[in-house]
């Protein structure tokens, strides 16, 4: 490899869109312009001694791409350089980012908290398999503070949550949940994706580990999976490497090239996300066949100023509540003409889902009802059509 443009080979003071084009840049001995793919699984030593140094690090290089690969490295200082971080680690999908960021650290007998309103896959990591490994968990109203503060009075080891959450766009205060958790002696690791890294900077408000389903926005076209775990060096090196080198939840280079890409992009969908978003938002709001809507833009939300405080824009997904039973929120979905059905999000196309039989589905009904996820809310992931098309999709489906 001929030049490493991480960092030092931008000029001081660029911005985001700069960065997120030329930084993180690996540019091999033949300068191509777009980074280059390294689809392959291992790599060859000139030597036996080499061999012998990089397996007791004492020689940078790459040995197996389980391990390291050029072509994820750039997807993760890319990622390190956007998100604000020391480090980056990319893993094989945002699931895969979750479990290693929370089982990399914990061990029997260590206590976590989280929020109650998590996404279902999360939630069930948290709720059955930690516990199978003797790890105390606590649920809280990740919005009151007043319920971690209570929670977080004795040891933590972590405290988990994702804010906006899913799918009703909850806000939790990352800054004041943070503070409690660091007096109890845990590390706050946030789930950002609904916000993006875009919108939201976790680190600057004091969390300590951020994750990604990079299958979502960063993607954004819905090609690939992917996922990331960003932290300070000491965390990757002392707690992930290890970790990821023997379990192998490891990003494969073609997706980590599809990813990177995508990146280059972000930020002009994310702006167009955002403002299909809100105006769908505002345009449901008024609609009589809907009972309600959950956007952190809307003055209605109950943390919009928490929202105003943490995000500098209200992000491009939302939940909205049809009037009527389960049978007439599914006729309204399967009356849409161009928004499509699917449980994924962050696509440039727009999506719905409903929560209670899909994304939430294996959550207890009790759990369900009390964090407001009921049988006619509807998530809207807002892509980036014609913002005047999706509102007459959507006036005709709600009229039916």
């Amino acid at each position: 490899m001929s030049e490493d443009n991480s960092t030092a080979g931008l000029p001081g003071g660029v911005g985001e869109s700069t960065r997120l084009i030329h930084g993180g840049r690996i540019r091999s001995n033949f300068g191509e312009t777009s980074e280059a793919l390294f689809l392959t699984s291992g790599f060859v030593y000139e030597h036996a001694e080499d061999a012998e140094a990089r397996f007791a690090d004492r020689q940078p290089g790459y040995m197996y791409s389980r391990v390291s690969n050029p072509t994820v490295e750039v997807f993760e200082r890319k990622m390190a350089l956007l998100e604000g971080a020391e480090a980056a680690t990319a893993t094989a999908t945002g699931m895969a980012a979750v479990h290693t960021a929370l089982l990399a650290q914990l061990r029997a007998g260590d206590r976590l908290v989280a929020s109650n309103l998590l996404f279902g896959s999360c939630h069930w990591i948290v709720t059955e398999l930690l516990p199978r490994f003797g790890i105390e968990v606590e649920l809280v109203d990740g919005t009151d503070l007043d319920a971690w503060a209570r929670a977080l009075a004795k040891p933590t080891k972590i405290a988990f949550f994702e804010t906006p959450g899913n799918p009703t766009l909850a806000m939790v205060d990352i800054e004041g949940v943070s503070r409690l958790a660091h007096a109890a002696g845990a590390k706050v690791v946030i789930d950002n994706v609904f916000a993006t890294p875009l919108l939201q900077k976790p680190m600057r408000l004091g969390a300590d580990v951020v994750v990604y389903s990079a299958t979502k926005h960063i993607d954004g076209q819905g090609r690939c999976l992917g996922g990331v775990i960003l932290s300070d060096h000491t965390f990757k090196n002392d707690v992930l490497s290890t970790w990821c080198k023997n379990v192998g939840p490891s990003l494969s280079p073609f997706n980590a090239w599809v990813l990177a890409k995508g990146l280059e992009t972000l930020d002009l969908r994310i702006e167009r996300h955002c403002r299909n978003a809100a105006d769908l938002a505002r345009f449901l709001e008024a609609h009589p066949a809907v009972a309600g809507v959950l956007y952190p833009g809307l003055e209605s939300h109950p943390q919009h100023d928490l929202a105003r405080r943490q995000m500098t824009a209200s992000g491009p997904m939302l939940s909205f509540y049809v009037k009527g039973s389960k049978e007439r929120t599914f006729e309204v979905m399967n009356r849409l003409r161009i928004i499509a059905i699917s449980n994924n999000l962050g696509d440039v196309r727009s999506l719905v889902t409903h929560p209670m039989t899909t994304t939430h589905s294996k959550i207890a009904e009790a759990e369900r009802l009390a964090i407001g996820i009921t049988e006619s809310m509807v998530r809207l992931s807002v892509g980036l059509e014609d913002v005047e098309d999706l509102k007459a999709d959507l006036d005709q489906a709600l009229r039916s």
